[in-house]
Parts: structure tokens; sequence; C-alpha cells
């Protein structure tokens, strides 16, 4: 009898992948080809937070400094997924303004105050980024929930960081824009790009060309030298652009709040 309804088990589980694999839209394949590169963004932000807790024990304040700053990169090219897909790490991994936890909070005291004295941050970070990455091989990609974190990043990169953004203890907010912005770049073109160019491809054309000014605009050596106007113009007609898109995909129109998919 214990056999039957394990064998039975396996067969309904074996129709319910079959039948979500057949439902599969190519919106669907292309969302999985965005997996290897959320994988190896948390993975590098991960790695970069271990030995952040490594050079902490060490008391090497330079040392940690240079970890942060590899996790942080890691973290923001991944930001397409973060506040949409996992609400609840992305707020303890990246809460900001009220820094208490995460990244923040241990930037303040290394790169503000000097000191080294921040273990039980660090700790609680690699436990959380590493909560986080395992995860990415089960977590269900919707197109949806990809596009609507897509603009919401876009939004946020001519907004809240156009000004002096999160990391301003660090003096990173420059690279954090730009990593933000090579995640949108890979989101668009590995999700999108393909099946807008395809039922309408001057507005692939728009999208891309807004992505493309993003990426110029944030080449400048630092932040007192990016456009801060052309910054937020070109932001702002990327996220319009794309909620145009998604309507000739088939998608709901997003939104600029972060929600759970």
């Amino acid at each position: 009898m214990f056999g039957t309804r394990v064998a039975l088990c396996l067969v309904a589980v074996a129709m319910a992948i079959g039948l979500r694999q057949s439902n599969a839209t190519p919106l669907d394949d292309a969302a999985e080809h965005y997996r290897p590169y959320m994988a190896e963004g948390i993975g590098s932000a991960l790695a970069g937070a271990r030995d952040l807790r490594e050079r902490i024990a060490a008391r090497d304040l330079a040392g940690a400094k240079k970890a942060w700053l590899s996790a942080r990169a890691g973290w923001e090219r991944s930001e397409v997924f973060t506040a949409g897909f996992v609400p609840e790490l992305d707020a303890q991994i990246d809460a900001w303004p009220n820094a208490d936890s995460g990244f923040h909070a241990i930037e303040a005291k290394l790169f503000g105050s000097g000191k080294t004295d921040v273990e039980s941050d660090t700790d609680a970070l690699v436990a959380h980024l590493d909560e986080l990455h395992r995860k990415l091989a089960d977590m269900p990609l919707t197109p949806q929930g990809l596009l609507d974190g897509t603009v919401r990043l876009a939004y946020e990169v001519g907004e809240s960081k156009a000004d002096g953004g999160e990391s301003r203890i660090s003096g990173t907010s420059l690279d954090d824009m730009r990593n933000n912005v090579a995640g949108i770049d890979f989101a668009y073109r590995t999700i999108f790009a393909d099946a807008l160019k395809a039922v309408d491809a001057g507005l692939d054309d728009s999208v891309t060309a807004r992505i493309e000014e993003l990426k110029t605009i944030v080449t400048a050596p630092d932040l007192p030298h990016v456009d801060i106007r052309a910054l937020r113009r070109a932001s702002e007609e990327l996220v319009v652009a794309l909620q145009a898109a998604s309507v000739k995909l088939g998608l709901h129109r997003p939104t600029l709040e972060a929600q759970s998919r």
C-alpha cells in the first residue's frame, strides 16, 4: 500500500511538472536564461561577504572595505529581482535609509567611523546572502516579476540614486548605478528584447537606446560629473518605454512599487 501511494505521488509530481512545462511561454523560457546571471551575482556578493567576515576577524580595515565593495557590486547587479521575489531578505540585506542591518549598517562603521567592530552585522549579512543563494535554484522566475523589477530599478537609478544614492558614506553610489544599469541591460536583452522586437521593433529600439544612454551617462569619472538631468530623463523615458512594452508582451503594466512575485 505504501509503495502504491509513493508511486501515485511520483506520477502526480511528474504530471504537474509536465503540465507546467507544456504551459510555458517563450517569455517563461527566456526568464529561465536569467537564472545563471542571478546566481552569479548573488554568489559574488556572498563570496565578498565571507571575505569581509575574514577581514573583520583580522581587524584589517583596508581589506574589509575592499571586501565590502566586492560584495556590494554583486548585489547591485542583482537588484532586478531582489525586492520583488525575496522582499524579506532584500530588507535584511539592503535596508535603506533605515540602515539598522545589512550592507549599510556595516558601511557606516567601516567607511564612516573607520571601525571593524561589525562582527554580528557581518555574520548576519553572510547568513542572509547564503540563505538567498540556496533559494535561487528553485525560485520560480516569472516574466511579469522580472519586468516589474527592471522597471522599478530603472526608476530608482534616476531618482533615489541620482542625488548621491544609498552608498554615500563609502562614496560608491556611482558604482551602484553602473551595476544597476548592467543588471537592467542584461535582464532586458536576455528576457524581453527578442519577443518585443518580433512584435514592435521600433519600441525595442527605443528601449535599447534608453539603456545605452544610461550606460553612457554613468561612465562619468565621478558622481559630481554625472549629468543628473540627463540621467533622470533617460531613466523616466526607459520606464515609460518598458511600461508600453508590457502591453506588447502580453503582461500587466509594471508599477513603481516592489511587489512579491
